[in-house]
């Protein structure tokens, strides 16, 4: 029997001509990575195994973006642990104030990923790197720790879904609406510990950006990993960060399979996530007007270019409704030189929302947007569980960046569609 991607993977980094699933193994790692929350647990179980220095100084990163800048004084003790061990162990890829971003923007956009590469990251969205065709996932942070002092990682091999894509998207419909899609039809445990393996001819209907953000969620669906079939745009996105040379996977043809599941691209509408599960996935005609009080668009999911291009389409030469608060977060500090240099972030002051440095802050009810008990966010994040953004009164609804921009200027959940028809 033949091997999914994401099993050749596995078998290229286990010294193992052949995995299957359920196997379990050793295998080599590409890339270590935490943030400011998850590794300074790591680097004390790092001591605590008696490691003094790490594998490779090249293959590990540490991103500080969940309350960076320092949101208060537990938040710079945590850095500072960061600070110190990446500075005593002279750590390539240390990000900080200044030249940080959204950890899971900013490795593919620096380049420090590439197809074929085994990831592990103490954040459970970790398996965005799919996109590129990368086996990557999340871990816990004595992993992690683990990680950095030997440069391997147990794994047991998933089992997997083939999810076949069809068809194109339609105008003001993205890649957050296909994995809500996705997620609306499997549930959160639909893919429980299994790799999602994306391909088929709908693949060129989506650019890198859509598909980093759907590898994104595919946590959300329960998985294990998600994973896209390396296609021309993956090679070309690649090289032009700088990314290592690549190595392609592909599945075989008598590969196996739990299930496969096909999505046709071109009926996929504005879809949107009601509170409190991504599971509960409804398009505009399975519901009425629904009031909010704040729009934060941005976050690991949906914070890069695109995303940010798309909701200044919507918002120009518009106002945001009145008792609506609009928090625009650009992932990266690259991309928010970018959307300055475009004229976006002029479209989305004179709008009446606020632009922020990179930070993951409000997504994870951190800072930068906490909701209040009885308030309601539009958002363009991955998690809408009880309490997500702030009060556990409080109800998050997920959505892309055009669902976003449109809810900002009607002050109700709103269609890109239905907006950019007047």
């Amino acid at each position: 029997m033949g091997m999914t991607m994401t099993q050749k993977i596995l078998a290229s980094h286990s010294g193992q001509e052949s995995v299957k699933a359920g196997q379990l193994i050793l295998a080599d790692l590409d890339l270590v990575l935490g943030n400011d929350i998850t590794s300074p647990v790591a680097v004390n179980e790092f001591a605590k195994i008696g490691a003094d220095k790490v594998f490779d100084k090249e293959k590990i990163t540490l991103v500080m973006d969940h309350f960076v800048p320092n949101k208060d004084i537990k938040a710079a003790q945590q850095c500072k642990v960061c600070r110190d061990f990446c500075s005593q162990q002279d750590i390539s890829h240390f990000y900080d104030v200044g030249e940080m971003g959204i950890e899971h923007a900013l490795l593919p956009e620096k380049g420090l990923v590439t197809a074929g590469n085994v990831v592990i990251g103490a954040d459970s969205h970790t398996c965005t790197y799919g996109a590129l065709g990368a086996f990557s996932t999340g871990v816990g942070s004595t992993d992690m720790a683990v990680g950095m002092a030997i440069g391997k990682a147990w794994f047991k091999v998933p089992s997997a879904i083939k999810i076949n894509l069809v068809g194109g998207l339609r105008k003001y419909v993205s890649g957050k609406d296909v994995i809500l899609h996705i997620i609306g039809k499997i549930g959160v445990d639909g893919a429980l510990y299994r790799s999602m393996e994306f391909t088929g001819e709908g693949l060129v209907s989506l650019s890198v950006s859509d598909r980093l953000c759907i590898a994104n969620m595919a946590i959300e669906a329960g998985a294990k990993n998600g994973i896209f079939e390396v296609d021309d745009k993956t090679l070309a996105y690649l090289k032009e960060h700088g990314a290592a040379k690549p190595t392609v996977f592909r599945a075989d043809d008598d590969a196996e399979y739990d299930e496969v599941i096909d999505i046709d691209l071109s009926a996929i509408e504005p879809t949107v996530s009601f509170p409190h599960l991504p599971e509960n996935a409804k398009t505009f005609s399975e519901f009425g007007d629904v009031k909010i009080d704040q729009v934060v668009i941005g976050s690991c999911t949906n914070g890069r270019l695109e995303d940010l291009e798309a909701a200044a389409e919507i918002m120009k030469g518009k106002k945001c409704a009145k008792g609506v608060r609009v928090i625009i977060i650009p992932a990266t500090q690259s991309i928010y030189l970018a959307a300055m240099e475009k004229g976006l972030l002029k479209i989305f002051i004179e709008s009446g929302a606020v632009v922020s440095t990179p930070t993951c802050g409000p997504c994870l009810g951190g800072y930068m947007g906490i909701l209040a008990d009885g308030e309601r966010a539009v958002a363009t994040t991955n998690r809408n569980f009880v309490g997500r953004m702030g009060h556990p009164g409080s109800e998050v609804y997920l959505a892309s960046p055009t669902v976003a921009a449109a809810s900002a200027i009607t002050g109700k959940i709103t269609s890109p569609w239905e907006v950019m028809k007047q």
